[in-house]
């Protein structure tokens, strides 16, 4: 049975974590809080699961490592130096980082890609997102990932195409621009559309969470699919076979 750790056990997704530690039959290892040493809880699990902040990210990564087991990133507001941090310890073990756990957000990533990559760059693409009032970063990383996914399938960098908080004289759309807009109120608990637009026509992808559970049963199934692994960065996509 494996023995699941959980890094950020406290708040709403933690207890959502522990349910689908129960449900999918695996033993919960224990929680790490603000405060308490990751480095005890890594020492008796076999896969860490982190859905904490940003700031606490350098200490989980060090006792993984340190530990040996593998570890899945659901943490959002990422910056640079974290991935950077994430490559470093994916020479050492197998780590699963993504700002979406959700099975049908993973799916719905891969039909982005595929959808902007036979499309081309003469569609406009559009991301929307909505969440609760309580969510601190923007856009999502659920909306960042779909991006991505966009600009992967046009063989670019989002970074180089990202256009985001249009207000007042913006002018033209930027010719091959990726737009992120941000929705906030509420209680919902996250829908994301991506809109490719040509001449006369629309596509609309989407996909709507109704409850924080479905990213609590993909987030344990792909940690359980890291037990084992070789060390190396892995994707949500890899846990569903795309």
């Amino acid at each position: 049975m494996a023995r699941i750790g959980i890094i950020g056990s406290e708040g709403r997704m933690g207890e959502a974590l522990r349910r689908a530690i129960a449900a999918a039959g695996f033993e919960l290892a224990g929680g790490a809080d603000r405060g308490d040493d990751p480095a005890r809880l890594a020492d008796g699990s076999d896969a860490l699961v982190d859905f904490s902040a940003p700031a606490a990210l350098e200490g989980t990564i060090h006792a993984a490592v340190g530990a040996g087991v593998p570890i899945l990133i659901g943490t959002t507001g990422l910056e640079a130096v974290h991935h950077a941090m994430i490559d470093s310890a994916a020479g050492a073990i197998p780590v699963l980082q993504t700002g979406n756990t959700s099975l049908g957000v993973t799916l719905l990533a891969h039909l982005v890609q595929e959808a902007a990559a036979r499309l081309g760059p003469d569609w406009d693409v559009e991301v929307l997102e909505m969440h609760h009032r309580m969510k601190v970063d923007a856009p999502s990383g659920t909306a960042l990932l779909l991006g991505e996914a966009v600009a992967t399938g046009r063989g670019i960098v989002l970074a180089d195409h990202s256009e985001r908080g249009r207000d007042g004289q913006t002018g033209a759309r930027a010719s091959g621009a990726i737009g992120f807009a941000s929705l906030r109120g509420g209680t919902v608990a996250g829908e994301h559309s991506v809109t490719l637009a040509g001449e006369q026509e629309r596509i609309v992808l989407s996909h709507m969470a109704e409850d924080r559970m479905i990213f609590a049963h993909g987030a344990i199934r792909a940690a359980a699919w890291l037990i084992g692994r070789a060390p190396g960065r892995y994707t949500m996509g890899q846990v569903l076979g795309l």
